[in-house]
């Protein structure tokens, strides 16, 4: 028999509806050992993310998983207001009444427990980030080496073509912390990007948590389903082709997606960079002709080159829902 892969991953998240959606997928997939969640601001304040963690471990019956609280802000642009009316503004389709937990945050700052960490498990880990990027910039400030040290970095963040989430050309994430996110796409890692190129392929029905929620009958997959309703309804008003079978799009679960079926999704590989300032603030730029010596600072060949990034252009949909189909059916929940 084969031995299956397991892979150590720290989720670097902002939950955050699809934010859930994710880490209920880390936690059922037997291919994903959740060693730890690091919390960042942007679908919610970062102490919100660190409460929402808390709780949806909790009530899937994984209370001892750590979870530390990150950066509170933009390392550079003024920080926005959570969007309260995608995510709701508890950031779960505002749950009201919550079951009490005992948790406690680990000491640690988000970047520090990365650092910790990789240091103490080189070449291991993968870090799955789906929110700003701010942990993972801090996390290199304090270990200049931390890319040899991690085995992957997978983000959700950014589109090359598709039309952007929060302008015309840039998607949340990267718009949230541009200057962390081009400090991130610069440093030396194994870099995947999933960005908007395919999470706007593959849409997760409102009834499809309805059946996950019938089949376990438990308090986290109610808790799902609640907040994918919320989140479903603001997609619903967006998007006409939603109206007569509501779902959503399910953007960080795909991060999670490509790490256990990598096969499910095309790439291309290029370098990257991040516009930091005016009307394309936020915009994910690929490089797709590296033959050509761009004269445009940044991009110059005679410069210190920008490392290569895998992007995922796309994805096989169907393929993707039935895997998350058949993971969160699955006896994945203690009770």
């Amino acid at each position: 028999m084969t031995q299956r892969t397991v892979y150590p991953v720290i989720y670097d998240t902002d939950p955050g509806v699809d934010d859930a959606m994710a880490l209920y997928f880390a936690l059922a997939h037997p291919a994903i050992n959740v060693l730890g969640i690091t919390t960042t601001f942007g679908n919610v304040s970062v102490e919100q993310a660190a409460t929402n963690a808390h709780y949806l471990c909790s009530i899937a019956g994984r209370a001892d998983m750590t979870v530390t609280q990150g950066v509170k802000t933009p390392w550079v642009k003024a920080p926005e207001a959570p969007p309260a009316f995608i995510h709701g503004a508890d950031g779960l389709g505002n749950l009201g009444m919550r079951a009490t937990t005992m948790n406690r945050l680990d000491p640690r700052s988000s970047a520090q427990y990365i650092v910790d960490m990789a240091r103490a498990q080189p070449g291991q880990i993968t870090l799955v980030a789906v929110g700003p990027l701010g942990n993972l910039s801090l996390a290199l400030q304090i270990e200049p080496a931390l890319p040899g040290l991690l085995r992957e970095v997978i983000i959700m963040g950014g589109t090359v073509l598709e039309p952007g989430n929060v302008s015309p050309v840039a998607e949340a994430n990267i718009w949230n912390d541009p200057h962390a996110a081009d400090r991130v796409f610069t440093a030396n890692w194994k870099l995947t990007m999933v960005g908007l190129d395919v999470t706007h392929r593959v849409i997760t029905k409102l009834s499809l948590f309805q059946k996950i929620a019938d089949h376990h009958k438990h308090p986290a997959t109610d808790t799902l389903l609640h907040a994918v309703d919320f989140y479903s309804r603001f997609y619903t008003g967006l998007h006409k082709h939603l109206y007569a079978d509501p779902g959503c799009f399910a953007h960080d679960l795909l991060a999670f997606m490509y790490l256990v079926n990598p096969e499910l999704f095309t790439l291309e590989h290029g370098r990257v960079r991040v516009a930091t300032e005016g009307l394309a603030q936020g915009q994910t730029i690929m490089n797709r002709r590296d033959y050509i010596n761009y004269p445009q600072p940044g991009w110059s060949k005679d410069l210190p080159q920008t490392p290569v990034t895998q992007v995922c252009m796309a994805v096989d949909a169907p393929g993707c829902l039935r895997v998350f189909e058949q993971t969160l059916m699955s006896d994945w929940l203690k009770r």
